[in-house]
């Protein structure tokens, strides 16, 4: 069964195809592939990002408050209609994230995000999860606004697999067509060739890590993909006025 409950930091790296295959490599002396990933070189990941018509989650995230929450449906692929997806609340308090899914098929998903009301419970669901998705919808009237999508190639360290790295690339983002199956087309969201490192792990990390991340001189960079995404589509929506204006 796919683990429901994450509480775990996240640390986030920007890099460049160079630097992405210098250190994956080095991590391989400690490290070992998903087991998605020994059979497959990437696995896509699709989401779609609830928020409100005026945005308030995402504006509450990007003023990088102590406490701040989101709702996502997750899918791997393009899902069809009867396919099994994940329906997420992320919180981040004090810098921990903590991510609760229930899995849901894709209709039972988009119905209860939509009316607010509870699938009838199967045995694939988390009831607690639910529950608290349910309280979460009562709060916010959300809609869905966003799609993004990605290729992941994910690790996990041999002797402690509380700690994982991921490296996302070809992040890519629509907000047209939000429906899942409908394919994972979108503009891209970093440079081609980019990739965005996440370390996560439930406690600190190991020596032998932060004395790779040192030697590489690498830094952690707050980038969020939903709110890079709205960034964006601002700056996008700032220069078409500018545009009219100055015609």
């Amino acid at each position: 069964m796919a683990i429901e409950v994450f509480n775990r930091y996240e640390n986030k790296y920007l890099l460049d195809h160079e630097a992405y295959l210098t250190f994956y490599n080095r991590l391989l002396e400690y490290m070992e592939l998903d087991e998605y990933n020994k059979q497959h070189e990437y696995y896509s990941i699709s989401n779609l990002y609830f928020d409100t018509q005026n945005d308030a989650l995402i504006r509450n995230s990007l003023a990088k408050p102590k406490y701040k929450e989101k709702l996502r449906l997750r899918a791997y692929g393009v899902p069809n209609q009867d396919a099994k997806v994940y329906l997420e609340i992320k919180k981040k308090v004090f810098g921990l994230v903590n991510k609760r899914r229930t899995a849901l098929q894709l209709n039972e998903a988009y119905d209860f995000v939509r009316t607010g009301i509870e699938p009838e419970f199967k045995g694939y669901m988390n009831k607690q999860v639910i529950n608290e998705i349910t309280y979460f919808l009562k709060r916010y009237e959300l809609q869905p606004k966003v799609y993004l999508a990605y290729e992941r190639k994910a690790l996990f360290c041999k002797q402690n697999r509380d700690l994982r790295i991921t490296f996302d690339t070809n992040i890519r983002s629509r907000r047209y067509d939000l429906k899942l199956e409908n394919g994972d087309h979108g503009e891209p969201l970093v440079e081609d060739g980019q990739w965005l490192m996440e370390v996560k792990a439930e406690k600190t990390v190991p020596l032998w890590l932060s004395k790779m991340l040192s030697e590489h001189e690498m830094f952690r960079t707050s980038f969020s993909k939903y709110g890079n995404e709205y960034r964006k589509m601002l700056n996008n929506s700032k220069i078409e006025r500018e545009s009219v204006i100055y015609a």
